[in-house]
């Protein structure tokens, strides 16, 4: 399955330039992205990723996508995508820039914008490794969806390096935070918790989702209260006194059958989680 590229308004082939050498989200990963998962040649959630869109691109200082503009992207590249395809990705920049870490004066650049679509390898179960690297919850890009991943980068290769296909982070002060692309679910006394956002994770749509229906639905799913889920509440889920599962755009909802090699069950209200949310979101594509 081939890759279909919308590059400012138009059409591009695999090989086309589509951005300059001086394009700030290249040099300097000054940008934003999402990412939804395709479902009958549909975006899922769109108008929820739209909107962090945009507010990630209020947190970086940088004026609000135009909306329409990536629509017409998105409605572009699924018109002549192949049917099956699975993933779409949207990427705004700042545009050309200096070479440096400093901006184009305000009004002299045009913001890059980029629709992907192209397909994806999912899995309905997830396996885990905690790494050593942290999430700096007081980072001025805490909770915004940047350009600038290589810290996920490296921390999911070595993920893939011991077997595992996510890796989970800790915060500054020793708090579960998220994966380096998934937020995280603990399950522990009969509920399912994830981190609050104060830990420095990201809004994750499928989050946001999983917490609404599971409170309208009655299944316990909340978030933790600061200083609930210390990063050592893994060491519990290692020993047998709990289970985990994983939550993004990609993934939807899985649970989680090996943490750092050893193989663990997956837990009810996981699986319970996991079901509700794909009849959730076969219900309505854009919740």
């Amino acid at each position: 399955m081939s890759i279909v590229i919308w590059a400012d308004g138009r059409l591009c082939g695999p090989g086309d330039p589509v951005v300059t050498a001086v394009d700030h989200g290249l040099t300097v990963g000054d940008g934003m992205f999402e990412t939804c998962s395709v479902t009958g040649g549909r975006a899922f959630a769109l108008t929820r990723h739209l909107r962090r869109l945009a507010r990630s691109a209020r947190g970086l200082g940088l004026a609000e996508p135009d909306e329409d503009a990536i629509r017409a992207g998105v409605d572009a590249v699924l018109a002549v995508a192949d049917p099956d395809v699975g993933r779409l990705r949207i990427t705004v920049t700042a545009g050309p820039g200096p070479l440096g870490s400093n901006r184009a004066e305000p009004g002299t650049a045009r913001q890059t914008v980029l629709v992907l679509a192209g397909p994806v390898v999912r899995s309905d179960v997830a396996r885990v490794i905690r790494v050593p690297w942290v999430r700096n919850e007081r980072s001025a890009v805490a909770g915004l969806k940047t350009t600038s991943y290589a810290e996920n980068v490296v921390a999911l290769a070595e993920a893939y390096r011991r077997g595992a296909d996510e890796a989970l982070l800790a915060n500054t002060v020793g708090e579960l935070c998220e994966g380096t692309g998934s937020n995280v679910l603990v399950e522990l006394g009969g509920e399912l918790v994830t981190p609050g956002l104060v830990t420095g994770c990201l809004a994750g749509i499928t989050r946001e989702l999983l917490l609404e229906w599971a409170a309208a639905d009655g299944l316990p799913v909340r978030e933790a209260q600061a200083g609930e889920l210390p990063f050592e509440v893994l060491d519990d889920v290692a020993a047998g006194a709990g289970h985990l599962a994983l939550c993004g755009s990609i993934r939807n909802v899985v649970p989680v059958v090996s943490l750092d090699g050893r193989d663990i069950p997956a837990g009810e209200l996981s699986l319970a989680a996991r079901h509700l949310f794909e009849s959730r979101s076969a219900e309505n594509v854009d919740p």
